[in-house]
């Protein structure tokens, strides 16, 4: 008898082990963002959302953000406090390397995967100037499309297929066909809402 109730506490402490490491393990979702380079422009969007587990925490944070008066936009997903950090720490480096924002980016992602704390940091980053669209990772990579689409977060792979479709198959501008799409990523994707910021700058390719 003793050891039935043995196992039965033991059964129990496991199962309240197994809910409480599952609760811990909840991630937040800041997501998606697409940028569109086409015709002229240049637009990158964001939706609202953010997720912490199964639970709509927030409903319209804002995800794009200019910087250097406007001469370059960046768009992040992940946590969002540490894209906070780590576009603050791309403005430096875009400071330090003034028109070359390739450098700049490539110096951030260097930092990022080598550096103890900042490769803690969860996000993925994207940044639009008007000579350059750019995906910068943790892992060291700085990621040039070759078609001007990027997308990224949970809803990234939908947003940029209807990107790509818009941009063969209508005459919508990239500001439209950016804001379109993510609509369409919104509409599958469960940690993306339809609360959509989409800022441009004319571009030279």
């Amino acid at each position: 008898m003793q050891a039935k109730v043995c196992n039965m506490y033991q059964y129990l402490f496991m199962k309240y082990e197994s809910v409480m490491s599952s609760s811990i393990k909840k991630k937040w979702r800041s997501t998606t963002i697409l940028t569109v380079r086409h015709a002229g422009t240049v637009a990158i969007g964001g939706d609202g959302q953010v997720t912490h587990g199964d639970t709509v925490m927030k409903s319209d944070t804002r995800k794009i953000r200019k910087i250097l008066d406007g001469q370059v936009i960046c768009g992040f997903a992940g946590s969002t406090a540490d894209a906070f950090a780590l576009l603050e720490r791309f403005e430096v480096k875009a400071k330090d390397y003034p028109g070359n924002m390739p450098r700049a980016a490539t110096e951030l992602a260097r930092d990022w995967r080598t550096d103890r704390v900042l490769r803690k940091l969860e996000a993925l980053i994207i940044v639009v100037n008007q000579e350059h669209s750019l995906l910068i990772t943790g892992q060291g990579d700085v990621v040039v499309p070759s078609d001007g689409v990027i997308g990224i977060g949970s809803g990234g792979n939908y947003a940029t297929a209807a990107a790509r479709a818009l941009i063969g198959h209508s005459q919508l501008s990239a500001a439209e066909i950016v804001k379109t799409s993510l609509g369409i990523a919104s509409e599958i994707d469960i940690y993306t809402n339809n609360n959509i910021i989409v800022e441009e700058l004319p571009c030279k390719s």
